[in-house]
């Protein structure tokens, strides 16, 4: 079945959300936004998601169930739409728990070192690589297959 132009174009979009929360990784002191001050232009396409979760209270929470609600469990919208939204969520969940561990677990033992810098930089270009990745994927009309994460997406679609 060939996928609609309109989808292939939308579904990328969505994937804004993790990399939304994946940008505040690359702007510490070690920060490789810092190191590569050209890098910075790509924050400008998370600029909207950044918005809209610092002026709503509960901004990230809100967006998540209304995406969630609006388009994972509504049926009538596409599959391919469904699917993207809800593997771009949970890519999301995952950045936010690392956020979470780096914050609680290994910023006050490391504070500012080699480590943390190493280490949210690694979340950083990983984020990106799923990004381009999932980019390329959709335009080409082709889920995007993430380890472990494309499974379960799957198994709770269907």
């Amino acid at each position: 079945m060939e996928i609609p132009l309109w989808q292939r174009f939308l579904a990328p979009f969505i994937y804004l959300l993790p990399w939304s929360d994946a940008v505040p990784f690359g702007l510490g002191l070690n920060g490789l936004f810092n190191q590569i001050p050209l890098l910075r232009l790509l924050i400008i396409p998370a600029i909207p998601f950044i918005q809209i979760q610092r002026s709503v209270p509960f901004g990230g929470l809100l967006l998540f169930f209304i995406l969630f609600l609006a388009a994972v469990r509504n049926t009538n919208v596409p599959y391919f739409l469904r699917f993207n939204v809800l593997q771009a969520l949970l890519t999301d969940i995952v950045v936010i728990v690392l956020n979470f561990a780096f914050s609680v677990l290994l910023k006050p033992v490391a504070g500012g070192s080699l480590l943390i810098g190493t280490l949210s930089s690694t979340v950083v270009l990983s984020v990106l690589a799923i990004l381009v990745f999932v980019t390329v994927e959709c335009t080409r009309g082709r889920e995007p297959d993430l380890p472990a994460l494309s499974q379960a997406v799957r198994m709770q679609l269907y």
